[in-house]
C-alpha cells in the first residue's frame, strides 16, 4: 500500500508539477515569462466577454432580450 502513495506522489512531485517548476525557476530570469500562463488566460477571458457583450447587443437590437423582472418563476 506504501507503494500505491509512492507512485501517486511520483507522478504528481516529478511528472504533472515539472512544468510548474519551471516556470517557477524561470521567474527570476524575467517576470513576464514566468506570468505567460496567466496572459493566456487573461486574453481568453478578455475575448469571451467581449463575444459575450455583442452577442447581448445583438439580441437587445432584434427585441429578444426578456427584461421582465417576472422572468423566472420563482421571482413572482
Amino acid at each position: 500500500m506504501k507503494s500505491l502513495f509512492e507512485g501517486i506522489q511520483y507522478l504528481f512531485v516529478n511528472i504533472l508539477f515539472a512544468p510548474l517548476d519551471f516556470l517557477r525557476s524561470l521567474e527570476l530570469k524575467t517576470w513576464f515569462g514566468a506570468n505567460t500562463i496567466n496572459w493566456i488566460f487573461m486574453f481568453i477571458c478578455a475575448c469571451a466577454m467581449v463575444y459575450w457583450i455583442k452577442q447581448l447587443s445583438i439580441f437587445d437590437a432584434n427585441g429578444e432580450e426578456n427584461q421582465d423582472t417576472t422572468a423566472h418563476s420563482f421571482l413572482k
